[in-house]
């Protein structure tokens, strides 16, 4: 259900650390491609170097129980970019009954409102949220430039004959003819840093929405992040992963640098984060979902809790974190209270602001909602320690306090029916339909009514 009109109107009163600064803050949102939470040392990772997100977390705010907008890409990008949570969000998969869906022409963006603010917006790695000819193309949707890939597929590919900025393909001669000189990450991550140089003396929307370590599990042989784990007893294709994660880390520090440079670091805030869980092959050998049921593409724990940091610099108080419930959904209204909007249309998101500014927030949402329609449907929904899932729409709810259980082993659904039947009816209500996916009633092969106390 969209927030209340009161809870929006309180979620906007500009708070006087920021009215005080006439200069609106700054903000980029670094979002990696799949990788897990337990792909970083500050969430208990120990297979792989990212000694950047360790160091924000020690110098800003971790958030222990943050959420992807979705299990998996496009979803994700919808639900980040809109605030509609996915029972409410047009894309709930990659694909659809209808074909790939982008965005209306009417969608409202993080980008579309920040730029209605003055905010020079740039986008740069995977769209996923329209090609090229559609209504869904970024410089459609509040983005003043964008380069990278713009469908989901072309960004799995890190040698491609071209990259596109703002619908028109740029050929790279490197990779002519099969040739791999041109590795896209360097020029996707060198364009991010001119969009900050050439935007430094105003507001801005930086969007780095990177694309390792997802897709072909590719780096240059050369690349210094690969000569760290070249005595590791891994594959080669566990090699390159974790270079690949070190490489987006030590990316981010380059921005970081960059802010420092440029004397804009504590007007800016910087979040660190990834769109899904980890990837299926590689929970084993890097223990990628930290120890979390499930992973990319489902909507247990492992394949939507996210790593999330946010660095701001002289208004976040440093070596601090939080539990509570925060979504990349949120992304919207927090960039909105921070660029003074007003009004903001219908959306599932609640700002965090009050978080960054160290203010008394302690869960900014009742709760959290998902559905995905990747192979079988699912849904959740996510309420204090409390998680339900099922996947038909009049399965019973299963029941996991995540207090205890935090791998959603044993469902206690039966021992808290009240519970069970409070989270029944929200997955219910929250579920919106759509002609361009179709929610089953029951899970295939699944007991129909086999407790009804809770169905």
């Amino acid at each position: 259900m969209f927030k209340s009109v009161l809870i929006a109107a309180c979620a906007l009163i500009i708070p006087a650390t920021l009215s005080a600064n006439s200069k609106k803050p700054n903000i980029i949102f670094v979002m990696v491609d799949d990788a897990g939470l337990g792909d970083f040392t500050n969430y208990g990772g120990k297979h792989i170097k990212t000694p950047v997100m360790e160091r924000m977390a020690k110098q800003g705010l971790q958030f222990n129980n943050a959420y992807s907008g979705n299990a998996v890409c496009g979803p994700t990008r919808c639900t980040l970019m809109t605030g509609l949570h996915p029972g409410h969000a047009i894309r709930r998969a990659n694909k659809s009954l209808n074909g790939l869906l982008p965005l209306s022409s009417d969608s409202v963006t993080v980008a579309s409102v920040l730029k209605k603010q003055g905010y020079a917006t740039g986008g740069f790695g995977k769209w996923g949220l329209g090609n090229v000819g559609t209504t869904g193309v970024p410089e459609k949707q509040g983005f003043d430039l964008w380069y990278g890939y713009y469908d989901q597929k072309h960004a799995h590919n890190y040698y491609p004959s071209f990259l596109v900025r703002n619908s028109k393909e740029e050929p790279l001669k490197g990779n002519a003819n099969n040739k791999k000189q041109q590795y896209t990450h360097y020029l996707i991550e060198e364009e991010t840093l001119k969009f900050i140089d050439k935007n430094k003396d105003h507001p801005f929307f930086c969007y780095a929405a990177w694309t390792p370590p997802h897709g072909q599990f590719v780096i240059p042989a050369n690349d210094p992040n690969l000569a760290y784990y070249k005595d590791k007893p891994w594959s080669q294709t566990v090699k390159n992963y974790a270079a690949m994660v070190s490489l987006l880390d030590a990316g981010v520090g380059r921005i970081l640098e960059r802010l420092e440079k440029h004397g804009i670091a504590e007007n800016t805030l910087v979040v660190y984060t990834s769109d899904n869980g980890a990837n299926g092959q590689f929970i084993k050998a890097l223990n990628s979902n930290a120890g979390l049921k499930g992973g990319k593409r489902s909507l247990y724990e492992g394949g939507i809790r996210a790593p999330f940091v946010a660095y701001w610099p002289g208004t976040i108080k440093p070596n601090t974190s939080t539990d509570a419930l925060v979504g990349q959904l949120d992304l919207l209204e927090t960039a909105a209270e921070m660029a003074g909007v007003k009004n903001t249309p219908p959306n599932d998101g609640i700002s965090f602001l009050p978080l960054l500014l160290g203010k008394q927030q302690p869960s900014p949402h009742p709760f959290l909602y998902f559905e995905i329609y990747e192979g079988a449907f699912q849904q959740c929904v996510r309420m204090g320690n409390w998680k339900g899932y099922r996947k038909g729409l009049k399965d019973p709810v299963a029941l996991y306090d995540l207090s205890k259980d935090p791998s959603e082993t044993t469902n206690v659904a039966d021992k808290h029916p009240d519970v069970a039947k409070q989270l029944e009816t929200i997955l219910t209500r929250e579920h919106s339909p759509t002609p361009n996916y179709k929610a089953p009633d029951h899970a295939k092969g699944a007991k129909k009514n086999k407790n009804k106390k809770n169905s």
